[in-house]
């Protein structure tokens, strides 16, 4: 073994970095931030953009497919708009569409492409005051150095 297999993955700068979207201002800046952290790191960038449903939609199912077509409708624009972006810039870059709880799919994703990096807007709903933000559950779960950009 040399010198250079003792070190761990990704100590040497990230070579994978994972940015989650989901539309919002934050998210947007943290994409655009992971974009330039990748660009400069000549890292591969995986956005990931989770469909996590609504717990109304049990309340009024033809809400259900409506707001369904319009999650995958925000993913269809955010994919055209990061494979634009990308080859601007010259990066590396591949979108992941995926459904289900954020944080679990986030985790999923970043395992399976052996992310070395996390980046993700900060949360503006009320509610993750008590019970923590995809970004925070991040944090605690330890894997990874994660970003949360305001």
């Amino acid at each position: 073994m040399t010198e250079a297999d003792e070190f761990e993955r990704g100590t040497d700068g990230p070579k994978v970095i994972v940015a989650a979207v989901d539309g919002s201002t934050t998210s947007l800046r943290a994409a655009a931030y992971a974009a330039g952290l990748a660009r400069r790191q000549g890292a591969e960038l995986v956005v990931v953009y989770v469909v996590a449903g609504s717990a109304m939609v049990g309340l009024v199912p033809a809400a259900g497919l409506a707001l369904s077509d319009a999650e995958h409708q925000v993913a269809d624009e955010l994919r055209v708009q990061i494979g634009e972006a990308a080859r601007r810039a010259g990066l590396r870059a591949r979108f992941i569409e995926t459904t289900g709880d954020p944080y679990t799919e986030i985790t999923r994703v970043c395992e399976k492409v052996l992310a070395d990096a996390v980046v993700v807007g900060a949360s503006t709903s009320a509610g993750h005051r008590i019970i923590g933000s995809v970004g925070v559950r991040l944090v605690r779960a330890g894997k990874w150095p994660v970003t949360v950009v305001p």
